[in-house]
């Protein structure tokens, strides 16, 4: 008898898991057919009400806030996200294109804070692996599918036809919008996200990660109203990542694309032909990494081999002939 209930409730697990899955993809389907459909601030505030309800009804498999809040999860996302946006504010507001290598350094900077360091806080300091950062190939197939379609969805509504300057005016910014959306994805949905996730439950780390990648945006001296917007796609990003739990469904096509197109839309970033080294590197730091952190874990999984120890040799005395 407790071994049926056990399958049965096994299936009906599964059935919930499935569901939900495709409740989140038709939400955010939905929400990029209505971003040409309907004006930007009405949008996010269908979208954030919208996808925030559906978090908040969908959460009962997280675990309970009063039950497992990690505090050392909490002081590492505060830490890391008010190191990343006072550089970014560095970088955009206090220095500027005045100092262009201050700028970029201090940029830099908080592009590989944002990426490093949770690496070393989930690998080294909390034993944990790539996987909690939503970096590796799991579930991959499903990862590849779902990023293809948004990808595709994401590309149709902005770089389909689009007519792009001459190559200096577009190849860095393509450089850069990679790199950024690499950390984008790593610190807000792998890392924040994931934290939060693990303390408050699926509510509340959509909503969570939506709102912080929404305000970090102040690093960048944007206003009110772009974060507004901004905060609608923060959860549409939430939801795509809640789905599979990879980075790869979000980057290098979703996140890169939507940011190169604002990018080129908006014409007032003009990078020379030096910043796709600067950002090469970057993105390489980024790697090694992420590389360094692999094989610290194959390191730490694989069995260290004992030395056999030799039992000592019982000398016989045989006497004397």
């Amino acid at each position: 008898m407790t071994r049926h209930r056990l399958q049965a409730e096994s299936q009906t697990h599964k059935f919930e898991m499935t569901a939900q899955r495709i409740l989140w993809f038709g939400f955010a389907v939905l929400a990029f057919l209505l971003l040409d459909a309907v004006d930007l601030t009405i949008w996010a505030i269908l979208v954030t009400a919208s996808g925030l309800v559906l978090a908040l009804i969908l959460s009962s498999t997280g675990p309970r806030w009063h039950a497992s809040v990690d505090g050392r999860d909490l002081f590492a996302v505060i830490a890391l996200y008010a190191a990343v946006v006072a550089l970014f504010r560095l970088a955009f507001v206090a220095i500027t294109t005045d100092n262009e290598w201050g700028l970029f350094l201090a940029f830099a900077g908080g592009l590989v804070i944002g990426v490093v360091g949770p690496i070393i806080y989930q690998v080294w300091l909390r034993g944990r692996d790539l996987e909690s950062l939503g970096i590796g190939l799991h579930r991959l197939p499903e990862t590849m599918v779902v990023g293809l379609i948004f990808g595709f969805a994401q590309f149709s509504m902005t770089m389909w036809g689009y007519r792009l300057p001459e190559a200096e005016a577009w190849v860095p910014l393509l450089v850069m919008s990679l790199v950024v959306g690499f950390f984008e994805a790593v610190f807000f949905r792998g890392f924040i996200q994931n934290r939060l996730e693990a303390s408050f439950g699926t509510g509340a780390g959509v909503a969570g990660a939506a709102v912080l990648y929404s305000l970090y945006h102040v690093g960048y001296g944007m206003g009110f109203e772009e974060m507004w917007f901004l905060l609608g796609l923060g959860v549409v990003y939430a939801v795509v990542f809640r789905l599979v739990g990879n980075v790869l469904v979000l980057w290098p096509l979703l996140t890169p694309l939507g940011a190169f197109f604002n990018n080129l839309e908006a014409g007032e970033i003009e990078l020379p032909w030096a910043s796709i080294a600067g950002f090469a590197d970057v993105g390489m730091i980024m790697a090694a990494a992420v590389w360094v952190a692999h094989r610290r874990i194959r390191k730490r999984r694989t069995p260290i081999a004992r030395t056999p120890r030799h039992e000592p040799v019982e000398l016989v005395d045989a006497g004397t002939p």
